[in-house]
């Protein structure tokens, strides 16, 4: 073959270029953002004190207060609070003679100083206190808030397909044909996603007071935006060919909804569900910060009062919540998707 001319389309072809002038120039303004944005966000101060932690802990550096601030907080963590003592004297109606199970009575001795009434001074007097020790008491409260966290995400997760359903249905331009009650229902899909669960349990802590209930309220408006927009999109790609047979032999739209649409998006619509509630109950754990119960609340009252052991146990409990809540959510996906 040698000696022939290589054809017109050969000869004229070259080896494309992986960027041009303009990926350069877009390149070139994303660092220019990254960079003054990373300033206004400290990223070279967050830099210094990460390396300066990091040569402290090699033995290399001596200066390192953020790393000496991590180390006493991390070794207050342990170790961990598991059992409960409170002064009976505290204790409202409190009987000696039903104590809770592996309960008992400990004395204590101490020097209490008193103010003296003639001579107006601070004198130490022997005082005697008893107190209820409870030797898995605490682990017992925090395992009742963690259950109380899951319940507030599955209520929440309850009330967001409750509500977001009927809203997908309402703002799905297959179902609902007129444009006004359908920008509606998309407008307050919209308004309930935009409105993080935080500062809505704010606002609903005010309303409901503190507890579960503003709790379970902040997850489920803020999932009934996400799944009626998740739904909402879900439904709107479904194949549209049994849909018009069944418009077609004059069916309603809830019957095309129940017997064309339905049966398509059903395992789409679990895997959403699913999503949520196991945001959900991970968010239950944030908004508790707020007094929106659950073991949130908890973890802001012993951290107000620098009790690190009590937030070691509630730290630990949390991530066996999250992982096992991983391996419930990942069988439940195998089964239904």
């Amino acid at each position: 073959m040698t000696g022939q001319t290589p054809p017109a389309a050969l000869r004229d072809w070259a080896f494309p270029q992986p960027f041009g002038a303009r990926s350069v120039l877009v390149v070139l303004a994303a660092f220019a953002v990254l960079f003054y944005t990373g300033q206004r966000v400290e990223v070279d101060r967050m830099l210094s004190m990460t390396g300066n932690a990091v040569l402290a802990s090699a033995g290399l550096s001596s200066d390192a207060e953020s790393a000496k601030g991590l180390g006493r907080v991390l070794g207050q963590l342990v170790p961990l609070q598991i059992s409960d003592r409170q002064e009976i004297s505290r204790i409202a109606d409190f009987d000696p003679d039903h104590l809770p199970p592996f309960a008992y009575l400990e004395e204590v001795k101490a020097n209490e100083q008193v103010l003296n009434p003639r001579t107006l001074s601070l004198e130490d007097h022997p005082v005697s206190k008893t107190y209820l020790v409870q030797p898995l008491g605490y682990l017992a409260h925090v395992a009742a808030k963690t259950l109380e966290t899951i319940e507030i995400g599955l209520w929440g997760t309850l009330l967001a397909v409750l509500l977001g359903l009927p809203l997908a249905m309402l703002g799905a331009s297959n179902l609902m044909p007129y444009s006004a009650p359908r920008l509606a229902a998309r407008s307050l899909v919209s308004f309930l996603r935009a409105i993080p669960e935080l500062i809505s349990a704010l606002f609903l802590v005010v309303a409901f007071g503190f507890g579960p209930i503003a709790g379970f309220l902040a997850l489920g408006f803020h999932g009934a935006g996400v799944l009626g927009r998740f739904f909402a999109d879900e439904m709107e790609h479904a194949d549209p060919r049994s849909q018009e047979a069944l418009l077609a032999i004059g069916a309603s739209r809830l019957a095309v909804w129940r017997l064309a649409i339905l049966p398509q998006v059903m395992p789409h619509h679990i895997g959403s569900t699913l999503y949520v509630l196991d945001r959900n109950v991970r968010m239950a754990t944030v908004i508790g910060l707020v007094g929106a119960g659950g073991i949130g609340q908890e973890l802001k009252g012993r951290y107000d009062l620098y009790e690190f052991g009590h937030l070691g146990t509630i730290l630990l409990a949390i991530f066996l919540v999250v992982l096992v809540l991983d391996q419930v959510s990942g069988r439940l996906r195998r089964r239904f998707l």
